[in-house]
């Protein structure tokens, strides 16, 4: 399955890094699952307005132990940045 998720520029830039391989995201309507893919979309934070950068990324691992509920945190591997930084 193939995740579309926005997220705001601070966040971008740490994935982009590989600083932040992992998300915490609602998981009532999604059903992420390992092998699933994700494509993070770079929003602006006061528009919400698609700046164009994405990140094609796989989850690795699901785990939803001590999370709010409903709410799942993901691990996930870069496959491909669609970018430059």
């Amino acid at each position: 399955m193939i995740h579309h998720l926005k997220t705001y520029p601070a966040f971008f830039e740490a994935t982009a890094r590989h600083e932040k391989l992992f998300e915490i995201r609602n998981n009532r309507d999604r059903g992420f699952q390992r092998g699933d893919t994700v494509i993070l979309h770079e929003c602006d934070q006061i528009s919400g307005i698609a700046t164009g950068r994405e990140i094609m990324a796989k989850i690795t691992y699901v785990l939803n132990f001590a999370q709010k509920s409903d709410y799942v945190v993901f691990g996930m591997s870069i496959i491909d940045p669609t970018f430059d930084l």
